[in-house]
């Protein structure tokens, strides 16, 4: 994503890597958001098309 500079290594190793975090936090969230929004056959969202999930750039 970034390219490795001085400045950048030195952001990193002061504040942490945040655009990795914010990446792993999105992550997890869209896992638990799927397993939430799993309805059960026959359940009130039956019929309506499953939503296709598209590789991210990185």
């Amino acid at each position: 994503m970034f390219q490795e500079t001085p400045i950048y290594s030195r952001l990193v190793a002061e504040r942490g890597d945040i655009p990795t975090q914010v990446r792993g936090e999105a992550d997890r969230i869209l896992r638990e958001l799927e397993s939430v929004m799993r309805v059960a056959p026959g359940g009130p969202l039956s019929g309506l098309p499953v939503q296709q999930h598209f590789p991210r750039a990185r």
